[in-house]
């Protein structure tokens, strides 16, 4: 560098197009560069936004700490960082043959703790394979990391790695993966924290939708015609504004020890599974560890689910709380009433985990087929809608099952009096009366308001989620 601050070190076409980039993160054509515009530049330029992101980039290359980039300071930057990078390439290609295989990056990721398949790491090296050879050679390595704040291995992975907790009001099947570093770091937890104050929000903003979807599930026939407008004038009618939150302390609460239960039995079931087939873990085994985890989640907080049920369906007066209802069903119904339905819910994991997944995954590899030659990574609202998508399939196909477990846990007041004692209330008479009175389209009795609800929550989800993180420290 000369007095000046212009680099000196570098070749003039280097320097160029170092230059040409700055000129593209310029958006107001100042001379200098912020963090406000380098995230719109990473937009424009379809470049995958972790959050932090921008702000450590500036942080790292700002030497006079003013907040901001002049061009000087960014080839400065850019020409250490790629130097750096040039290094790491060099580190990861252990045959020295000039290029990474997605068996050289499969060792790289498991050398710092993360647990990855085959296919998985070649999804990584399609992402920054440029010319189709399905390898990465060094030029299509540092373009791909340059604007990415840190040469460290670690970072870089996580940058890979990016996901999100999206919380649409239902349990997710398969939970998030976690390396070693993750776990002895502290962010597995941060990122469960994140995920679970995300489901609290999200679950509490639409929880009038899904405190109308249980009355029609429970309440709704042909011959009671109980629709969105009715089903909110009648919940107003009874209760207030107030009413429209009936149940949803119990179901914010039974987030922490769902997700802790789903978390540790999912670990554990990966390595008992890794063990069976020779430490590979591929998207089959994930989601058979993912489904057993489930399972026993839900056995662990189900008695927690019949009551938000209850709480949801009760009337003015009848229960003081959620501790005054558990006492009367105890009392009046014996502890057999906290697992009422009980298997139609363990029924309906199947078919809802393996058609999100299965949906999921065709949409995303149909995009990296179609466009991944073109840009570097799906954007974050493409991933929302191919989740949204392959949830919003999963339901449906596993509704049925779920209204039959709903109206299981609500007739299980059959020793309170005014109930029909002769009511039968076993899954198959369940489903054979539903079908026998109201049809098949008695099955998906409130889908609507059901699917009303994705929308919102996954959006206010995935906002909540993201300030967390940030707020956390996981992006630090």
């Amino acid at each position: 560098m000369g007095n000046d601050g212009s680099p000196q070190s570098i070749c003039p076409q280097k320097e160029a197009y170092y230059r040409e980039i700055f000129d593209r993160l310029d958006v107001d054509n100042d001379g200098r560069v912020d963090v406000h515009e380098l995230k719109e530049a990473y937009m424009k330029m379809g470049l995958l936004q972790v959050p932090g992101q921008a702000e450590k980039f500036v942080s790292a290359s700002d030497s006079n700490k003013d907040g901001e980039l002049d061009v000087a300071e960014f080839v400065r930057y850019l020409h250490e960082h790629e130097m750096k990078l040039k290094l790491m390439f060099k580190r990861l290609d252990r045959d020295k043959d000039g290029r990474l295989t997605s068996a050289e990056i499969e060792e790289a990721l498991r050398s710092v703790g993360f647990d990855v398949s085959k296919d998985e790491a070649k999804e990584i090296t399609r992402r920054i394979d440029k010319d189709g050879t399905s390898s990465i050679d060094i030029n299509e390595w540092v373009e791909h990391h340059l604007l990415h704040p840190s040469a460290d291995l670690k970072d870089i992975v996580s940058y890979w790695k990016h996901a999100t907790y999206i919380d649409i009001g239902e349990s997710l099947i398969v939970p998030d993966d976690f390396s070693e570093a993750e776990k002895v770091s502290g962010q597995w937890w941060r990122q469960l924290v994140a995920g679970g104050a995300a489901g609290v929000v999200s679950r509490t903003c639409t929880a009038p939708l899904d405190r109308l979807k249980v009355l029609m599930q429970v309440h709704a026939t042909k011959s009671n015609q109980l629709g969105i407008s009715s089903g909110f004038n009648s919940m107003l009618k009874e209760g207030g504004a107030k009413s429209l939150w009936r149940g949803n302390g119990i179901n914010v609460i039974k987030i922490a020890p769902e997700t802790a239960v789903k978390f540790y039995a999912y670990e554990r079931m990966k390595k008992l599974i890794g063990a069976q087939s020779g430490g590979e873990i591929g998207a089959a085994e994930k989601f058979l560890a993912g489904s057993m985890a489930g399972v026993i989640s839900q056995t662990s907080i189900y008695p927690m689910e019949v009551i938000k049920t209850r709480l949801a369906l009760r009337k003015t007066g009848q229960y003081s709380g959620i501790f005054d209802c558990a006492f009367k069903v105890l009392r009046n119904e014996g502890p057999k009433a906290f697992f009422k339905g009980y298997i139609p819910n363990c029924l309906g994991i199947i078919p809802y985990a393996g058609i999100d997944l299965c949906i999921y995954e065709t949409l995303k590899n149909y995009w990296i087929k179609t466009y991944g030659a073109e840009k570097e990574k799906p954007s974050v609202l493409l991933l929302l809608a191919c989740g949204t998508t392959s949830s919003t399939c999963g339901q449906l196909a596993s509704y049925p099952l779920a209204l039959v477990r709903t109206k299981m846990q609500a007739q299980a007041l059959a020793s309170l009096p005014n109930h029909d004692k002769n009511q039968k209330t076993s899954m198959v008479s369940l489903f054979r009366s539903i079908v026998q009175t109201d049809g098949v389209f008695g099955l998906y009795r409130g889908l609507a308001p059901n699917f009303m609800k994705v929308a919102p929550a996954v959006s206010i989800s995935y906002v909540v989620y993201e300030k967390m993180r940030m707020h956390l420290g996981v992006y630090r």
